[in-house]
């Protein structure tokens, strides 16, 4: 949620200039059928007008305004779908008006979510399909936080002898996770501990997450697509970790997998890779429908691997609208669209059809970081050949333009493409990351470099990077 501050508009006392401007901010052709009808001043912008206003002037004066938006599929920066079938787009419109709360009085749109839930069960190769569960959400940092209530009530369920009195609630993850887990830590007061990069390593270390562990820890998030530069965390490993832990003192630690992009990547194009619920130490997944699910904002999943890992006391069985409905969501009322998108591209697809996009992804992904790599001023940290994502520095010994000087130089162009700092400890490394999305075409990967082949002389002819404060010039946001 933006947090934004109202204008002042308290005075009332507006300029003659300033009436002249509001006069002339609306463009006659507005009127409905005179073209000069009323339309001596554009309505005010920080407060309700005093009436109200033909439809399509309406429409026209917002949809002008968001003219200066970005082209979202020319946002390099985002992994959230930006393109979808047009029949998709006619289910969603049927389905904005229905509330997905309203289990009993849209009782198909719930069991289509139901089936969602069994399919990705299924997908993750839980040991009983049919015992996992699992809940629509938001998007996977809605998921996030539920996996995290889990984790935490499971943990104060087995130290309810110290807790809340002496104990503290720890979680183990990488500095390298989603803002929604520091978030999660802050809202329900569990400490976060944080394992650093180190070198050329950009995710967590099994090894040093496992030493973090004690009495007090809920458990370990490992994430299946570092959104930093792509990678996947070695979740296997990981659980290997625990498991020698668990032999050597008795701890015993839950691991949650953080599949926000790769729990909708690897099932496809990673078959062999063993990081789901094959692992008896992984409790739960999250997934984002909205990225790597290829459904438009609004969707996520969380799914548990039975119903002794969700506590039951989380589920609220509320009285609502006609039938007991049980819900564990931070969100109560929101369209049931999503969910209805989510089912139609499962059904749309099935595993060959998703296959086939993610691979295509992959090889636009791997195809573009090697065209990167082959100037001599960059450096790849990753290849885009595990989320279809790739990361990229200046090399050695570039001084005359940093990769801030290209993110706002390819803006130029259209291109939304991040340049950012990594955390502790590699504040050292600024690189620039590049998501490819289904929609980005190997079209358009070569028109993003016929782009960047014209603007590299002039960078070239710099003498140094344009703006020296990086922290103003970080332009990254999960």
């Amino acid at each position: 949620m933006a947090l934004h501050k109202g204008a002042d508009t308290s005075s009332g006392a507006e300029t003659e200039g300033e009436r002249e401007v509001r006069r002339l901010s609306l463009n006659p052709f507005y009127g409905e059928a005179n073209p000069v009808s009323g339309m001596t001043s554009a309505p005010p912008t920080h407060r309700l007008p005093a009436g109200p206003l033909p439809p399509m002037t309406a429409y026209q004066l917002v949809h002008d305004e968001l003219m200066l938006d970005g082209n979202s599929r020319l946002n390099l920066a985002t992994f959230v779908t930006t393109w979808m079938e047009p029949q998709a787009g006619v289910l969603m419109n049927e389905c904005r008006d229905k509330n997905m709360i309203d289990k009993d009085e849209y009782p198909r749109t719930a069991e289509l979510e139901r089936r969602c839930v069994a399919m990705l069960a299924d997908l993750w190769n839980a040991p009983d399909p049919s015992a996992a569960v699992g809940c629509s959400t938001t998007g996977s940092s809605e998921a996030c936080m539920l996996a995290g209530l889990a984790l935490k009530r499971r943990w104060a369920q087995r130290n309810a002898d110290r807790y809340p009195a002496t104990a503290k609630p720890n979680l183990i993850m990488g500095v390298n996770v989603q803002v929604c887990w520091e978030k999660f830590c802050n809202f329900w007061e569990v400490e976060a501990r944080l394992v650093p990069m180190e070198g050329e390593r950009f995710h967590l270390d099994p090894r040093a997450a496992a030493e973090l562990c004690d009495e007090n820890t809920i458990g370990v998030v490992a994430v299946l697509g570092s959104t930093f530069d792509g990678s996947y965390e070695p979740v296997a490993e990981l659980c290997a970790e625990l498991d020698a832990l668990r032999e050597r003192t008795g701890l015993d630690v839950p691991v949650h997998v953080d599949g926000a992009s790769g729990a909708m990547v690897a099932p496809f194009v990673d078959e062999d890779l063993v990081w789901d619920f094959r692992l008896p130490r992984v409790s739960s997944i999250n997934t984002s429908g909205h990225k790597f699910g290829l459904v438009y904002p609004g969707v996520g999943w969380a799914l548990w691997r039975s119903a002794e890992e969700l506590p039951e006391e989380l589920v609220f069985r509320v009285n609502y609208l006609g039938g007991d409905m049980p819900t564990f969501a931070l969100n109560f009322s929101r369209p049931g669209a999503q969910v209805v998108a989510q089912y139609y591209t499962f059904l749309r697809l099935g595993k060959d059809g998703f296959r086939a996009v993610q691979q295509t992804t992959r090889d636009v992904a791997t195809g573009l970081a090697r065209k990167f790599a082959a100037y001599d001023e960059f450096r790849l940290l990753t290849k885009g050949d595990q989320l279809p994502v790739f990361a990229v520095t200046t090399a050695p010994g570039v001084t005359n333009f940093d990769v801030f000087d290209v993110s706002r130089r390819l803006r130029e162009h259209g291109w939304l493409v991040p340049a950012y700092t990594f955390p502790a400890n590699r504040e050292d490394l600024s690189v620039l990351r590049v998501v490819c999305r289904n929609g980005f075409s190997a079209d358009l990967a070569e028109l993003l470099m016929e782009d960047l082949d014209r603007l590299m002389p002039d960078l070239r002819r710099q003498e140094r990077p344009l703006v020296k404060d990086v922290a103003a010039a970080t332009a990254f946001h999960h």
